[in-house]
């Protein structure tokens, strides 16, 4: 008997962040995928939602849904929360984005300052920035080191090369992001009707187990409503131990590839490094965890 199973990606970024896709692209890749649902998770900004939305319902063939990711401050971690189902047009989810965004903007004019003064100016009109939409929110380290790649291509190969010399959390042109916290984030996220989710738990530490149920137990408290099990960096021994915490807590489990297209060419959309498989029944759950 044939297969039938159906597959879901549940974390993607387009232009309107750091992704290389428009967001109508990105549901027509989700088409020819064969996948049965995708969500479009921006960071910080809702902007690709309507024309994401609008393509899902031209195909008809696959189910769009509107997310967003949100970057918080937990102790001395950075942690993401993705919202999932949200109303992009909440009033409460806006005001939280516009000064998140605000946040971002500060940033990109500080980093550009910085790495003027370690000897990489960089104007502007950058083709990289540009593309982005200019010196606004939506501009982010990846940015950045695109555009450095391609002023200076005799000292940077790549964007991994950027990101070791220069733009990596302990490199010399890195400035902190100032974060909103966990319970601001799900708060935001819950005000807008969605379901508010953990994305790639797994730390480094080494008891990654103890880690993750004390903060998931921690952010239950707050309202979060799933963790994500299914990701393109987990293999079977963590998507196990996160599905075993989430039931244990009562959280839906999600899953996606966390796709940004051209950025991470590694990463494909639906299929991650290659074996990532994330099921379409776990969408019951997490439509249920709906604020």
């Amino acid at each position: 008997m044939e297969n039938s199973e159906k597959f879901i990606d549940l974390h993607t970024h387009s232009t309107a962040s750091d992704g290389t896709c428009t967001p109508s692209e990105l549901a027509e890749l989700a088409r020819k995928a064969g996948l049965a649902a995708v969500a479009l998770t921006d960071h910080d900004t809702t902007a690709g939602i309507p024309e994401f939305l609008e393509a899902g319902r031209s195909s008809g063939e696959v189910e769009t849904i509107p997310g967003v990711e949100l970057s918080t401050r937990y102790g001395a971690r950075e942690i993401h929360i993705v919202g999932l189902f949200i109303d992009h047009r909440a009033e409460s989810l806006r005001n939280f984005l516009a000064g998140e965004q605000a946040k971002r903007v500060r940033r990109n004019r500080d980093m550009k300052v910085k790495l003027t003064l370690l000897g990489y100016p960089l104007a502007d009109d950058e083709p990289a920035f540009v593309a982005a939409g200019g010196m606004g929110a939506n501009l982010g380290r990846p940015h950045f080191a695109q555009a450095l790649v391609e002023k200076y291509p005799d000292r940077f190969a790549d964007l991994h090369a950027v990101f070791d010399k220069l733009l990596g959390n302990n490199g010399p042109g890195y400035i902190p992001r100032q974060y909103a916290s966990p319970r601001e984030a799900i708060e935001a996220i819950r005000s807008a009707g969605g379901t508010a989710v953990w994305a790639h738990p797994v730390s480094r530490n080494r008891n990654e187990r103890a880690f993750v149920l004390r903060v998931a137990r921690k952010l239950a408290a707050l309202g979060l409503g799933g963790i994500e099990g299914y990701y393109s960096l987990f293999g079977p021994p963590e998507t196990q131990m996160i599905t075993e915490i989430a039931a244990s807590l009562g959280l839906a489990v999600s899953g996606g590839s966390d796709f940004h297209g051209g950025h991470t060419p590694e990463i494909g959309l639906g299929t991650g490094m290659g074996k990532l498989r994330v099921p379409a029944r776990l969408l019951d759950a997490l439509r249920a965890a709906r604020a």
